[in-house]
């Protein structure tokens, strides 16, 4: 078992820790919560105001994202025309999302338009040469690409030969040459001087929707009420949850927990969840089943059931996306174990700094997750491809810190096409390429990559004694919430911990102690997948953990409860 690297954030500067003494005499919170704040950048009673208590008047004016004018010109020019307009997304959360609010919106003001998602499979990523034939077939003239688009230069030059424009929402990074479209909205734009970079693709066609009510003095509650879907984007496409973000998913939250749409309730139904829903219940409830109808059969079915507005076909709708996710687990899982037995099976795998595997009958639709399966247990940037239409086709997924879109923009000779995140990616490129390029990418990361990123890394915030922990501390500390990169959920280091009792061993693989320190009272400490520690712990003695604090309700009855990250002896 590989031991973790314990990274705690440097002590606060003599004026950061000014600023915490400040802040605990203006909002009354603990040193230690103001210390949390400072680290985040909260230094004044004006900044933890916006922070404890976001404004959706804190949002940016859409307008001054690049090319919204002629954007919202574009739109509202279609609708005079009475053009036929196509709402086009990609078939992950981000995209389905993005067309159940665009397509939803629009269709309660405008009769002629329609939405259209590729397949996977036979399509792939971004637009498609299928959608074009289907926009042309179906004289639609003026296309709005949701989560894709900003590499599909070919595409748009094409769809111009047949009188269709484009107005293109993304949020990935663009290539040396934008489409020819009638507007290209996308922060990452170097051109664009949008403060905020990091929106998801929904938020991109959010900020579109919100001009486009400017436009037409709309009132700006018709497109609030897509606040739930843009949460659910914010929450599953990783993205930091900092600045709009916060303050989009903030509210969202508040929406999916006061009054579900149908389609999102019958969901949450599937998925056993109730309120309070949080950013995790998202990504590990939510996300999953919205994702698997297009990992396993279509995105489509998604949409229709994030649009639905009837409650019983909301609920065949999402028993059918459910048992999607059932058989997308299984595929999962099979495959994980067939990635890893090909890396142990091989010492040279074994000793690489990244992680290259391909198999002809692997499901597209999970490869992804198998990589991030295969990081879990050997942490370095991973790609798993498998066949497509006769090419190469994978995704891969990266380490703390290291930039894989970098490092597979340095293989591109090898490759048919590319496009992702920092952290993430998605590329295509002949099966005879596949050697050359996983020994060319190995030699990439060998030389960029930091040994000390080939190594799991826990980021500890700050250092606290178990009696510091109290109800009114994680009610603070929760408000801090929603908790997201940027500004994840506290992680606390405590040393010299006592065990109470005698460890306990659950399901073979979790442990379950009975810990404090001092004087404090005694916590329950669950540590997931640290039963190997058992051992080490039972013949009793101090040690170090670091975890978070959250509550746990059984039989109605709530306490604190600590979940171990790691343990020191």
């Amino acid at each position: 078992m590989t031991e973790k690297r314990w990274i705690e954030k440097p002590p606060l500067t003599p004026a950061q820790a000014e600023s915490a003494r400040g802040l605990t005499q203006t909002i009354n919170v603990s040193s230690s919560i103001a210390k949390l704040l400072v680290q985040r950048e909260i230094e004044t009673f004006d900044q933890a105001r916006d922070f404890f208590r976001p404004q959706l008047s804190q949002l940016h004016d859409p307008l001054l994202m690049k090319d919204m004018p002629q954007a919202v010109d574009r739109l509202c020019l279609a609708m005079e025309r009475g053009e036929n307009i196509l709402v086009y997304g990609d078939y992950d959360v981000d995209g389905s999302t993005s067309v159940a609010m665009f397509y939803g919106f629009l269709k309660k003001i405008y009769e002629h338009v329609s939405f259209y998602i590729p397949d996977r499979y036979s399509e792939g990523y971004g637009v498609s040469w299928a959608s074009i034939a289907y926009a042309r077939d179906h004289t639609v003239g003026l296309i709005v690409t949701l989560d894709c688009g900003i590499k599909s230069v070919d595409k748009v030059a094409a769809a111009r030969e047949h009188g269709i424009d484009f107005i293109i929402c993304d949020h990935h990074r663009p290539g040396d040459e934008l489409p020819a479209a009638a507007a290209v909205l996308d922060p990452k734009r170097t051109d664009c001087g949008y403060p905020y970079k990091e929106l998801t693709g929904c938020g991109v066609g959010f900020k579109l929707l919100q001009a486009f009510c400017i436009r037409r003095n709309i009132d700006p509650e018709a497109v609030l009420e897509y606040l739930d879907l843009l949460a659910i984007s914010i929450a599953s496409d990783i993205v930091p949850i900092t600045g709009e973000n916060r303050i989009l998913a903030y509210y969202g939250l508040q929406r999916l927990n006061a009054n579900p749409r149908c389609g999102i309730k019958a969901l949450l139904d599937v998925a056993a969840l109730t309120p309070d829903l949080d950013i995790t219940d998202i990504v590990f409830g939510i996300s999953p089943r919205i994702n698997a109808a297009g990992r396993i059969k279509h995105a489509r079915e998604a949409v229709s059931l994030l649009l639905s507005e009837n409650r019983e076909e909301a609920q065949s709708f999402a028993a059918e996306i459910n048992r999607h996710n059932l058989d997308r687990r299984n595929f999962d899982s099979s495959i994980t174990d067939e990635a890893l037995t090909m890396i142990r099976g091989e010492a040279s795998s074994v000793r690489a700094c990244s992680t290259v595997l391909y198999k002809q009958d692997w499901h597209k639709g999970v490869i992804g997750i198998v990589a991030s399966r295969c990081i879990e247990h050997f942490h370095r940037p991973t790609i798993i491809l498998t066949e497509s239409h006769g090419k190469a086709a994978g995704s891969a997924r990266s380490v703390p810190g290291f930039d894989v879109y970098e490092a597979i923009e340095e293989c591109s000779e090898y490759l048919e096409q590319f496009g992702g995140h920092t952290f993430a990616a998605g590329l295509t490129l002949p099966i005879e390429n596949i050697q050359a390029f996983r020994s060319r990418f190995e030699e990439v990361v060998r030389r960029k990559i930091l040994p000390e990123q080939l190594t799991p890394m826990i980021s500890i915030d700050l250092e606290i004694a178990l009696g510091e922990i109290t109800d009114k501390f994680f009610r603070v500390m929760k408000q801090m919430a929603p908790f997201g990169p940027g500004n994840m959920s506290p992680v606390f280091v405590s040393h010299g911990v006592h065990i109470a009792n005698k460890p306990l061993i659950l399901k073979e693989k979790h442990l379950k102690l009975e810990v404090f320190q001092g004087g404090s009272r005694i916590f329950t400490a669950l540590g997931f997948g640290l039963a190997h520690y058992y051992d080490r712990l039972a013949g009793g003695g101090d040690c170090s953990i670091t975890y978070s604090v959250e509550v746990n309700t059984f039989r109605g009855v709530s306490s604190l409860q600590l979940y171990l990250k790691d343990i020191r002896i």
